[in-house]
């Protein structure tokens, strides 16, 4: 095996006396060496440093291939670095790795915060989305940031998304000379000179209970932006009961709709291929999932579902929620592997009637749901029953 060109280093603040003598080696002898303005100072890179590409590209990293190369990056490369991208362009003996510690542990370390309890996100060049599944009553939450602005501009997320009571902790330049934390709640920021590299992290003591997104299937509906055609809370929590998500698995979501049923999948870790072909209903299921941060996670299709399966990635499950047709479930059967699993709901007497069918050829199981909700009658309260749902579930 040859000896690999490209040596990944982890770089703290404190530069050239937290690295290893391994990774001192790697930069004395690299003919070029890639990082941001400031990693490359920190390293007194000198003549061979070679700036990232704004925005960041690999691509004159790896036309060196085969020359003694290093790339800085911070803390840990393979926590939310550059680390992973790097690798996966690249054979196993091409590179090898030199992690410092991340700017998490510092952190955590700075804090007393337990680290396998706390959220950990990148959010540098995304929206705040992400941090609605990690804040609660008692969710911590470190979260990396852009730069010296972005601090204020999570402040004032989490004040108009009902979160204003939780404590910032602002954290600058850990690990180095620079290094500075300030506290204070979100609603009462004031901080106007902070510097980075920066990170946040959120204590949500200061909320009521019942704060944040709910961990178990069946979130409420209000929380969805819809025209009425969604699968209602009650039968969306039966249904991801019956889809089974589990993490990293892909989820076909055929006549997606809101986007509930896809957005719960991811929220519980998952991925998924989200398909309608109303204009409208995907526009609104775009600003579903950007609401819940889930943009990495849930691909849209604007299109109909039998004309875009073939180049949909191969699912783990697969959900239909109404209008199914004969020569849809065809296709679905024919095109998804062994072990997928199908959940379809029906709400038409025609629907219920080829779930049925489809029940008694490939078997599963066959549900029919009703649910009524009290609501005012004259000066009482009465039931008023939601339309029957038929769900036929089996793994294929």
């Amino acid at each position: 095996m040859s000896e690999p060109w490209l040596t990944i280093i982890g770089l703290g603040e404190d530069g050239l006396d937290g690295l290893s003598e391994a990774s001192r080696s790697a930069l004395s002898g690299a003919t070029a060496v890639f990082g941001g303005p400031r990693h490359l100072a920190l390293a007194e890179a000198g003549p061979t440093g070679i700036p990232w590409p704004v925005p960041f590209d690999t691509a004159p990293l790896l036309e060196r291939r085969g020359l003694a190369t290093v790339a800085l990056v911070s803390g840990d490369p393979f926590w939310f670095g550059a680390g992973s991208t790097l690798a996966e362009a690249l054979d196993p003996d091409e590179w090898r790795a030199f992690p410092g510690v991340s700017t998490y542990s510092l952190a955590a370390a700075q804090l007393g915060w337990r680290l396998e309890h706390t959220t950990c996100l990148g959010l540098h060049a995304t929206s705040f989305a992400p941090l609605r599944a990690a804040l609660s009553r008692y969710g911590r939450a470190i979260a990396l940031l852009r730069d010296g602005s972005a601090p204020a501009e999570l402040a004032a997320w989490l004040e108009d998304h009902g979160f204003g009571a939780v404590t910032l902790h602002v954290l600058e330049a850990l690990g180095g000379p620079r290094a500075r934390v300030r506290s204070l709640a979100a609603d009462r920021f004031d901080l106007d000179d902070i510097h980075a590299p920066v990170a946040v992290a959120i204590d949500g003591q200061g909320l009521g209970p019942g704060a944040g997104l709910p961990r178990t299937p069946g979130l409420p509906d209000d929380l969805f932006d819809n025209d009425g055609q969604l699968t209602k809370r009650p039968i969306r929590a039966l249904t991801l009961s019956a889809l089974a998500p589990r993490a990293g698995e892909m989820l076909w979501d055929l006549g997606a709709g809101s986007g509930s049923v896809a957005i719960e999948w991811c929220l519980a870790g998952g991925r998924a291929s989200a398909v309608e072909a109303k204009a409208e209903r995907a526009e609104r299921l775009s600003r579903n999932v950007a609401t819940f941060g889930l943009g990495s996670r849930i691909k849209i299709y604007p299109s109909r579902s039998e004309d875009v399966l073939p180049a949909l990635p191969a699912p783990d499950a697969v959900f239909v929620g109404g209008g199914g047709s004969e020569a849809l479930f065809a296709q679905i059967i024919e095109a998804v592997p062994p072990g997928c699993r199908l959940v379809a709901n029906a709400v038409a007497l025609e629907t219920e009637t080829l779930l049925i069918s489809l029940h008694a050829t490939h078997g599963g199981t066959l549900h029919r749901f009703e649910t009524a909700e009290a609501q005012p009658l004259g000066g009482k309260l009465g039931w008023t029953p939601a339309r029957a749902i038929v769900q036929w579930s089996v793994t294929l």
